[in-house]
């Protein structure tokens, strides 16, 4: 009776330490990884190959996908997509809203929707792929931009939207993009754009400057943004700007031009001041300088020793697109609550090889780095040398985190959708 009894308590045991079968046990990577290259136990399928211009990327609790689209022929902005076999790839793709942009996010029910000039939302019907039609304003009021115009969005989770509102400027210049031309002192553009505004979550018609609250300045155009329910913080990564030997080369070489400045990862606190666009951040000085439009020579520090530094510093012009930080189980410890960036690719690296067009990992501990970046998935280029940004064949725009703990990643070109798994 006693072995009997020792017997049924192993099997209960080892019956009770066996994890239930997952979703990803039923999925099979293609072959080859659909082009990318991961990490020793990682792979890849492929979900759908084409879905328009991709930007970002959300995934419901159900594994229906959203994707924002930056242009359509119906100019209708998102992509929906439903898997309904069970193998991982959508066999379902259908378009809905009335905006194209490039944030989006789902949130209390709702999806909701960054386009260039506003901030909307759609109401989303438990069990429906297609959110409705009558969709509600949140924030509106920004400007009409030639560039830097994405008004991606993010949520605390205690009642507060923050959006980015890209500057539509590289450095503020008297003359925009002029050789030899000084920036405008105070620079006038800081007071409706280049930083986070901070809007309530839930109410209508809001519109930025008199209902808005600018929560943090300085930022030039921050595409990759995201709050880490980890230690309740708002997190983005710049783009730098640009061309320093164009407008000024008695000061930097073609060389220096390609690497400076950094791509600057932010901790986005309340108040905070980053610089922009009297300062920048040299990577290899590891300060931030005065920029040349304000008299900077690539070594003067003067009005910039008070701006906030970044977390991390990454190199220049690789274009930081999308942010997010791993909560999920599916991967190795070594990743929870570390953040994945995707790098969309530059173009002003030239005479230099383009860069980017990957995606990295940067382990976290608490509220900062713990360590070196890594290139998590490469591959999305399809070559080794990229001479133009326009030769890549894809470049990874979005990101997004499954119900199941995979990894999704949208590029921008044709809208391919990759799903990164663990196993």
């Amino acid at each position: 009776m006693k072995n009997l009894l020792a017997l049924f308590l192993i099997l209960f045991i080892v019956s009770c330490g066996q994890p239930e079968r997952s979703e990803t046990d039923t999925l099979t990577a293609d072959a080859g990884n659909g082009g990318l290259t991961l990490p020793e136990g990682f792979s890849a399928l492929v979900v759908a190959e084409e879905t328009g211009r991709g930007r970002h990327i959300d995934i419901n609790e159900n594994g229906d996908i959203y994707v924002s689209l930056r242009d359509h022929d119906e100019n209708k902005g998102i992509a929906c997509l439903r898997d309904t076999t069970g193998d991982g790839k959508a066999d379902i793709i259908e378009y809905a809203g009335e905006h194209v942009g490039t944030g989006i996010k789902l949130h209390k029910g709702y999806l909701y929707f960054g386009a260039d000039t506003a901030v909307v939302r759609y109401p989303l019907t438990d069990g429906q792929l297609l959110p409705e039609s009558n969709w509600e304003m949140i924030a509106r009021g920004f400007p009409t931009e030639q560039q830097h115009e994405a008004k991606p969005m993010e949520f605390d989770g205690q009642g507060n939207m923050f959006v980015t509102v890209g500057a539509p400027a590289n450095a503020c210049m008297e003359q925009m993009r002029t050789k030899g031309s000084p920036g405008m002192d105070p620079c006038p553009i800081l007071e409706y754009a280049g930083g986070i505004w901070k809007f309530k979550d839930d109410a209508l018609n809001q519109d930025q400057m008199t209902d808005g609250e600018r929560y943090a300045t300085g930022i030039r155009h921050a595409v990759a943004n995201s709050w880490n329910s980890n230690v309740n913080e708002l997190y983005v990564v710049q783009h730098g700007r640009d061309q320093l030997h164009q407008f000024f080369p008695d000061l930097y070489t073609t060389k220096e031009n390609a690497e400076l400045p950094a791509e600057e990862f932010f901790l986005v606190t309340e108040g905070a001041d980053f610089g922009w666009p009297y300062c920048y951040y040299d990577q290899f000085r590891e300060e931030k300088v005065l920029a040349p439009e304000y008299g900077g020579d690539g070594e003067i520090t003067d009005r910039c020793e008070n701006k906030t530094d970044p977390i991390m510093a990454f190199p220049g012009h690789i274009a930081p697109n999308d942010l997010l930080f791993y909560t999920g189980y599916m991967f190795p410890e070594k990743y929870k609550n570390g953040a994945f960036i995707a790098f969309h690719g530059s173009w002003n690296r030239a005479p230099e090889p383009q860069s980017g067009f990957f995606v990295v990992f940067v382990p976290f501990d608490g509220a900062n780095p713990s360590g070196e970046w890594e290139v998590f998935a490469d591959g999305f280029a399809g070559m080794e040398t990229v001479e133009s940004t326009g030769d890549a064949e894809y470049r990874p725009c979005g990101l997004s985190e499954g119900p199941d703990g995979s990894l999704y990643v949208v590029d921008s070109n044709k809208g391919k959708i990759w799903r990164i798994i663990y196993s």
